[in-house]
């Protein structure tokens, strides 16, 4: 069943990041308006869409094609969609270009908005710069602002740093002084060119628990953060009813749809699309002006692609004691750590599930032992709380 769909209006950035693993981020090429027809009509024709789905508009970055792109798109695929199923519209933009108009756009379509932001302006300018080598730091932190006065909703992804990883402090107070609540941490990975090198270092687990665990409780404490995606998104993975089944949409067939500006179409991780691997046909499955779904099910890379995702799946959930939380992991990562999606265990897991997991865990014990219910809100919201005190086993 397909939850998530990732269209990549264009492949081309108008900043470049040192850490950026995107391959083709200088073509200009845009996504025509017949291919958007194309793939959703497909897929509404199908049996495979969830009732909700999210259209994830990335890669790249997305706000360099014009607003009129968007209207266009976002017309064509209401008119085409059915009602029993409903269509959330969300970016992820460096924020460089946000306008007034896009503003008005984002809230006449309730797009979903992420901004890419580093932190402070002298951490942000280290890795996110012009093509020119400037930094991007003023020019994003002006979009944001104006986002806050349109009355955008949004959240903001940082990328951490050698230096940010041990300054949870300077990070919260950066967020609080700009108004941003909703917060998401990755910690920079090793993805098809792009080698880390924070990546490779010995103690990066126990360094990023610390920022983690730090960052989770001062911001708690400050009540001005809404959500923290690496707490509040894995409580509900950690605490749920005993037999409810996990999803993992990044080891599912088509629970992940990821299509390129040319109608290419991939699956399982997003980050797969426009990496190059001879065994499994580029990640490519086929083609959305020229193959049907079924095809693209039944194709020689999909097929070979599931079975070795698989296959590293059932490993993990043979060998690892997080599973019940993470599902398998994500085949992206496996592929750029280990060299196979048939494997387990990497660096991305440790950070994004076993990290979280243990922190969260242990905050509970700490609740179950010592501290009072009012103690508990600084780290634990009230509505997180309901839902534990509910479902836990």
């Amino acid at each position: 069943m397909i939850e998530t769909i990732v269209v990549q209006p264009t492949p081309f950035c108008n900043i470049n990041c040192s850490y950026c693993y995107l391959p083709q981020r200088d073509v200009k090429t845009v996504m025509a308006q017949h291919t958007i027809a194309a793939l959703f009509t497909k897929l509404f024709a199908s049996s495979w869409m969830q009732p909700h789905v999210t259209v994830i508009w990335h890669a790249g970055e997305p706000l360099v094609v014009p607003v009129a792109f968007y209207e266009t798109a976002f017309d064509v695929i209401e008119s085409l969609r059915p009602a029993s199923i409903e269509i959330r519209h969300s970016i992820q933009t460096n924020g460089l270009l946000i306008s007034p108009a896009w503003c008005e756009l984002f809230k006449k379509w309730h797009v979903g908005v992420g901004v890419s932001i580093d932190g402070p302006k002298h951490w942000h300018d280290v890795h996110r710069v012009t093509r020119s080598g400037r930094g991007t730091f003023d020019r994003a932190i002006a979009g944001i602002r104006m986002l806050r006065r349109e009355g955008v909703p949004f959240h903001v992804i940082s990328v951490l740093s050698e230096r940010a990883l041990g300054s949870p402090q300077e990070m919260l107070d950066f967020f609080l002084a700009e108004g941003i609540e909703d917060v998401c941490f990755n910690v920079e990975e090793s993805e098809g060119d792009h080698v880390s090198g924070l990546f490779a270092a010995a103690d990066l687990r126990r360094r990023f628990r610390h920022f983690l665990s730090e960052f989770w409780t001062l911001s708690r404490r400050s009540e001005r953060i809404r959500f923290v995606r690496e707490i509040d998104g894995m409580l509900p993975r950690v605490f749920r009813p005993q037999d409810s089944a996990l999803s993992n949409i990044q080891v599912e067939p088509f629970g992940m749809l990821n299509i390129d500006c040319l109608g290419n179409v991939s699956s399982f991780s997003p980050e797969l699309l426009g990496l190059k691997n001879a065994k499994y046909a580029d990640f490519i499955i086929g083609n959305i002006l020229n193959d049907s779904l079924e095809d693209m099910r039944r194709s020689a890379s999909m097929t070979a692609m599931t079975r070795d995702i698989a296959a590293g799946v059932e490993d993990c959930r043979s060998s690892c004691e997080y599973f019940s939380v993470c599902g398998g992991g994500a085949p992206v990562n496996k592929l750029a750590e280990n060299g196979s999606f048939h494997s387990t265990r990497t660096a991305f897991c440790e950070l994004t599930q076993m990290v979280p997991t243990d922190l969260i865990i242990e905050a509970f014990d700490r609740l179950q032992g010592s501290m009072t219910a009012e103690d508990s809100v600084t780290l634990i919201p009230r509505k997180a709380l309901a839902g534990i005190e509910g479902n836990i086993r």
